[in-house]
């Protein structure tokens, strides 16, 4: 046995009581295709019997690889980053490997400071999901030969393989749905922060819907001092005060979260949603605060884009001849009608 008195049994310690060498144990654990049926039936005993339980991080380092997979998420409290975790840690699972989470609470240095964890952990690939350009730290990544795939984020490149959901789409569903509700004074309400790629995309979608209503559709965009409850409920409380004839009767915010503080204040100050003013979100973020009416906003799915990164990235780990060729699949995102814009009485009714 092991050379100290309690202690854990080794590697070693098996294949002297399978009677067998150490090579055939390490490929009964991690190759037992090559291995003969009696054999690795012998050396399962014996781990049984001596109660053996394999160190990942020696086998990995052994191996020149790892059993992990890191994912990066720019927010999670956002639902949408939940879902995307769960399809890519169930693809991993069937091929036995471990999904290790981290979210970045909206700050870019915090995530460049989870991107060089894991690379010094060494993971078999990343799935990073940004909201601006982080080129730099993918670069450091492949240098080690790293897989990266991104997530909600394009790159505008053909050399990395990516999964979006198509934001501008989102922000011209949105703007859409409003305008056929009958509301022809919109507003925008979003942080302003054009280097936030969803944000400037989404935007871009609202503004494709309002040319194409010929001038019968007003449109402004209001900056709220961040994207939290908080900051929606600040923009309440600026709109609000304007006379119901300059105010928008129709409101697209950029994420959940802060169409979720901006209907709860404007009920509390009296105004109809939707009544008076459809409002609704863009992300199908599960975890926003409650709001007095169900809130109507667009699915990403999330566990959708998950199981497709982690499949591409599993796909250019396995790659042996370096002809990976690099993908961008794009998931078409979805209305889901709920109260906040299902009741709007245009002021012509």
């Amino acid at each position: 046995m092991s050379g100290e008195p309690g202690a854990p049994p080794k590697l070693r310690d098996v294949a002297r009581h399978a009677g067998v060498s150490m090579g055939t144990v390490s490929h009964v654990l991690n190759h037992p295709d090559k291995v003969s049926d009696k054999t690795r039936a012998r050396v399962r005993a014996s781990i049984e019997a001596l109660g053996f339980v394999r160190d990942a991080n020696a086998s990995s380092l052994a191996a020149g690889g790892s059993r992990s997979i890191g994912l990066v998420v720019i927010d999670l409290s956002n639902s949408m980053f939940v879902d995307v975790a769960l399809g890519a840690q169930a693809t991993a699972r069937t091929q036995g490997l471990n999904l290790l989470l981290a979210g970045s609470q909206d700050d870019f240095a915090l995530q460049a400071a989870n991107v060089d964890f894991f690379d010094e952990a060494r993971v078999s690939g990343l799935l990073l999901a940004p909201m601006r350009d982080s080129s730099e730290q993918i670069r450091k990544l492949r240098k080690r030969g790293c897989p990266v795939v991104l997530i909600n984020y394009d790159s505008g490149t053909d050399d990395v393989c990516s999964v979006v959901v198509d934001n501008e789409q989102v922000g011209y569903l949105a703007a859409r749905h409003l305008i056929e509700q009958g509301c022809d004074r919109l507003m925008f309400v979003s942080n302003g922060d054009a280097s936030l790629q969803p944000v400037a995309l989404r935007r871009e979608g609202l503004r494709r819907a309002i040319r194409e209503s010929a001038g019968r559709v007003r449109f402004e965009e209001v900056h709220a001092p961040d994207l939290t409850e908080a900051g929606g409920v600040e923009v309440a409380r600026r709109v609000v005060g304007r006379g119901p004839d300059t105010r928008p009767n129709g409101v697209v915010a950029v994420t959940d979260t802060l169409a979720s503080g901006f209907i709860t204040e404007m009920v509390a100050q009296g105004i109809d949603v939707p009544g008076e003013m459809a409002v609704m979100g863009c992300d199908h973020n599960t975890t926003a605060a409650s709001t007095p009416v169900t809130l109507t906003t667009v699915a990403m799915h999330g566990e959708r884009m998950g199981t497709a990164a982690m499949t591409m990235l599993l796909e250019e780990i396995g790659d042996k001849t370096g002809t990976h060729l690099h993908q961008r699949i794009v998931v078409e995102p979805a209305l889901v009608r709920r109260g906040s814009t299902a009741a709007h009485r245009p002021a012509s009714a």
